[in-house]
């Protein structure tokens, strides 16, 4: 909270790092802390990051994915030509919630009833600006959030 509230950064140097070595991880601690599935699939793309800032962001979506889906079935993060989609699938986002879902302390009607600050998808936010990329959240054409990150290539 307080790196989000003071924009501290750690000093983690950037390096050139492949996509789906964060993922992976990011993935299987997810698994470990919420007993969900999550399938991956990747190719090799390589960004220029920090490593800890990025597991913290995909770990994040995963968590939060976790959080608002009920059906039991694997969460799904797929990456291609540094494009990160993470998909859930749970009831979707109401679409007011969709333009807000990265602001700050941010809570959807139907999210606080959950446990939370609204801060997760707001660090997302930060650690992908910071990386020169972008991220936006939609419904999924057959159901559930997706929720998206594109970072430059290395």
């Amino acid at each position: 909270i307080v790196e989000l509230a003071t924009n501290a950064r750690d000093d983690e140097l950037p390096q050139v790092v492949d996509l789906r070595s964060i993922i992976e991880r990011s993935a299987e601690r997810a698994e470990r802390r919420t007993g969900r599935g999550v399938t991956v699939v990747a190719d090799g793309s390589m960004v220029n990051g920090r490593v800890n800032a990025l597991e913290r962001a995909i770990g994040n979506l995963v968590d939060n994915a976790a959080k608002f889906d009920d059906s039991g079935r694997p969460i799904e993060i797929t990456v291609r030509n540094g494009r990160v989609a993470v998909r859930d699938h749970g009831p979707g986002l109401a679409d007011d919630d969709i333009a807000h879902v990265f602001d700050r302390f941010y809570r959807a009607p139907a999210a606080r009833s959950k446990n939370g600050s609204g801060l997760g998808l707001g660090i997302v936010r930060d650690i992908v600006i910071a990386h020169g990329g972008t991220v936006s959240a939609a419904n999924a054409p057959d159901g559930g959030a997706l929720v998206t990150i594109e970072l430059p290539t290395a």
